[in-house]
């Protein structure tokens, strides 16, 4: 790991941000590989290859100088508290050493639309680092986190070396999302690199099967959502920290209603045409929503609301009840 620390642009929630530069790959190893492909095979595998020899190995690994303020997150997340305590612990443990920010793989775990990934987005912002989305429910091969071999017609790298090699950073944070819905044969399974990448000493040596080349993925900050950890093997479930989320409460969905309504508000120009603060009876349909239709619901309330001429969204401007799959209960 080279010594040097830089300090990249980030977000404004992430209070002066320290970056040391990690080697991820051995460029020697590149070459070694380079130089053995035949002259007119493997055509992707050789730009591949000259593709990280052009980029170099070093990638940002970024933390906080300090603690950032998460009071914003606790807000839009309520749910999500006992979570958002586990990364504030961690980066408490990194702020005041050289070491990495080391976050334990976490396992958000409970029903369909309460706001999972929007967590693991929001986490990515506030880190710095950005983030990588694999869908497990659309996985049918290993390979897709592992990559293929090369040998393979049409095979290609797979989402941790893209991570890794194409990214900035060294600490990226990789989503793995419905885990539960990966699909295993007999042939392949898809969690099958889970076992060593969610382990820090096997992920410093992580083989991706197309490129055949040792990378650094020990730094990889691991997001899983599942809606059934019954379908999650047991030796990858005990390689994480498990995080029940439930339903929010009512005035927990009202408040994370209130707080879309102002971000959509504030991120678009026409948003200045309506009242800064959304309605009492607007909050209450609004939660009765799970948080994944909140959005969908408003941006209808919006183009109802101005095709009237209106600055201010009626409960009415909303989606007819019944016409979303959306619906969730609620914890008393």
């Amino acid at each position: 790991m080279d010594s040097r620390s830089l300090v990249p642009h980030q977000p404004s929630s992430f209070k002066l941000p320290i970056a040391h530069v990690r080697n991820v790959f051995r460029p020697h190893d590149v070459e070694r590989k380079l130089a053995k492909l035949p002259n007119k095979e493997h055509e992707n595998l050789r730009t591949t290859y000259e593709r990280m020899l052009e980029r170099g190995p070093e990638r940002f690994q970024v933390k906080p100088s300090g603690v950032p303020d998460m009071s914003a997150l606790y807000e839009q997340l309520p749910n999500f508290t006992d979570a958002l305590d586990d990364v504030k612990r961690h980066v408490a443990l990194s702020q005041d050493s050289r070491d990495g920010l080391e976050v334990t793989p976490m396992l958000l775990l409970g029903p369909p639309g309460i706001g999972k990934t929007h967590f693991a987005r929001k986490l990515a912002d506030l880190l710095g680092t950005g983030m990588n989305l694999v869908p497990m429910s659309s996985m049918t091969a290993g390979w897709l986190l592992s990559g293929a071999s090369s040998q393979w017609k049409g095979a290609k790298p797979g989402k941790v070396f893209e991570a890794l090699v194409d990214g900035q950073y060294a600490n990226p944070v990789l989503v793995v999302d419905e885990i539960d819905k990966a699909s295993a044969d007999a042939q392949y399974d898809p969690l099958g690199a889970l076992y060593g990448l969610l382990e820090h000493d096997t992920a410093q040596c992580f083989i991706d099967e197309f490129a055949e080349i040792a990378i650094d993925a020990s730094q990889v900050i691991w997001i899983m959502t599942a809606n059934d950890e019954r379908c999650i093997p047991e030796p990858i479930l005990n390689r994480m920290n498990v995080f029940e989320i439930e339903a929010p409460s009512p005035e927990a969905a009202r408040q994370i209603a209130r707080n879309l309504y102002l971000s959509i508000r504030g991120e678009h120009g026409w948003g200045a045409r309506f009242e800064p603060e959304p309605s009492d009876a607007l909050l209450d349909q609004l939660s009765e929503l799970a948080p994944r239709e909140m959005r969908r619901a408003l941006m209808t309330g919006f183009g109802n609301a101005r095709l009237d001429s209106r600055g201010e969204i009626a409960a009415e401007d909303l989606p007819k009840p019944g016409s979303s799959k959306g619906r969730i209960g609620f914890v008393q």
